[in-house]
C-alpha cells in the first residue's frame, strides 16, 4: 500500500514536468505550485530582505512580484532550485522571458552540503552579475541564506561572524535542522581562517569538500543529541 501511493505521488509530480504551451497547461501549472509548491503562502509572505546595495533575497517570486521587481530596477534572477523540468521553474522561465528579466541557476540542495562546483559558479556569478539583482530559493531561508552569506564575505570583505546573521531565524533559517549542514559550511571556513588568513573562493577551490562538511554535520548533530541526553537525564 505504501509502495503504490509512493508512485502515485512520483507520478502525481511528473505529470507537472510538461513543456507549458496552452492556456489550459498554464492554469494547471499554476494551481499546482499554488497549492503544492506551497506558492499560496508565498503570496502573503515574500521573505524579502536587502543583502547589501543593489543585492536582494527572497522567497520564490510569482509573476505579479517579479513584475514589480522589475519595476524597481532589477534586471537579474538567481534561482537555486534546480529541478528545471517542474513547473515552477518554466512558469519563472516564461515570466522573465516576458518581463525582459536574465534568469540564472544554480542547482543546490537544502538539506546537503552544496557541491564545490556550485559554490564556485555562485562566486562567479557575484564577480559578474550586473546589480541589482534578486537571489531565491523556495522559501528564501536556508539555501539562499548561505549564498547571502557567501556573498558579504566574498563580495563584501565582512567577517564570518557578520555574514551569519543572513543564516538566522528571521530568515526562517534554523541550524539544528537538517538544514544545519549548509551552517557547517560557515563553520569549516571560520575554522580555517583561525590557521591563517584564505580568501574564500581560495579555500573553496584547494580545499573545500562537500564530504567532509556532510561528516562534520553528522558528527556536530550526533554530539549535541548525546549532549541533550545528558541533560534531561534525571538524577539517580
Amino acid at each position: 500500500m505504501i509502495d503504490r501511493l509512493r508512485r502515485w505521488e512520483r507520478d502525481f509530480h511528473e505529470s507537472f514536468t510538461g513543456e507549458i504551451v496552452t492556456d489550459e497547461d498554464r492554469r494547471r501549472s499554476r494551481r499546482y505550485v499554488a497549492w503544492i509548491d506551497h506558492g499560496v503562502l508565498r503570496a502573503l509572505w515574500h521573505n524579502f530582505h536587502e543583502v547589501a546595495p543593489g543585492v536582494f533575497r527572497s522567497n520564490h517570486p510569482d509573476h505579479n512580484r517579479l513584475d514589480r521587481y522589475a519595476r524597481r530596477g532589477i534586471g537579474t534572477i538567481l534561482s537555486f532550485r534546480g529541478a528545471q523540468t517542474k513547473a515552477f521553474h518554466r512558469l519563472e522561465e516564461q515570466s522573465c522571458a516576458a518581463l525582459g528579466l536574465d534568469l540564472s541557476v544554480i542547482g543546490m540542495g537544502s538539506r546537503e552540503a552544496p557541491k564545490r562546483e556550485a559554490l564556485l559558479r555562485l562566486l562567479d556569478f557575484f564577480d559578474t552579475a550586473p546589480r541589482p539583482f534578486l537571489m531565491h530559493c523556495k522559501s528564501g531561508a536556508d539555501r539562499t541564506s548561505l549564498a547571502s552569506a557567501l556573498y558579504l564575505i566574498h563580495a563584501e570583505g565582512a567577517t564570518v561572524a557578520e555574514a551569519r546573521r543572513q543564516m538566522s531565524p528571521r530568515f526562517i533559517h534554523f541550524r539544528w535542522t537538517r538544514t544545519g549542514v549548509l551552517d557547517e559550511v560557515l563553520d569549516l571556513y571560520e575554522a580555517r581562517l583561525r590557521r591563517g588568513d584564505i580568501a574564500l573562493r581560495d579555500w573553496i577551490e584547494a580545499e573545500y569538500d562537500a564530504e567532509e562538511v556532510a561528516r562534520s554535520f553528522r558528527l556536530r548533530r550526533r554530539w549535541r543529541r548525546g549532549e541533550a541526553a545528558v541533560q534531561v537525564e534525571p538524577d539517580p
